[in-house]
């Protein structure tokens, strides 16, 4: 037997796309926040402490960093 699905109703629509614009508007207002950058700083500072070579190797999760959070 076949079983027909009802389409969403008004109100589900309107809250999926009310959910759909707040998701986006979030991900807009963090574009250039710190905690994006974070694993890369946190790679860098655990980098930077190796003796001679640390601050060579840390300079990729430095930029990194940058470019994410300038």
């Amino acid at each position: 037997m076949i079983e027909h699905q009802n389409p969403p109703s008004l109100h589900r629509r309107l809250l999926r796309a009310v959910a759909l614009g707040s998701s986006i508007a979030l991900l807009l207002a963090t574009a250039g926040c710190g905690l994006f950058a974070a694993p890369c700083r946190v790679a860098s500072a655990g980098l930077k402490i190796v003796p001679l070579v640390g601050h060579i190797a840390a300079a990729p999760t430095d930029v990194c960093a940058d470019v994410i959070d300038p």
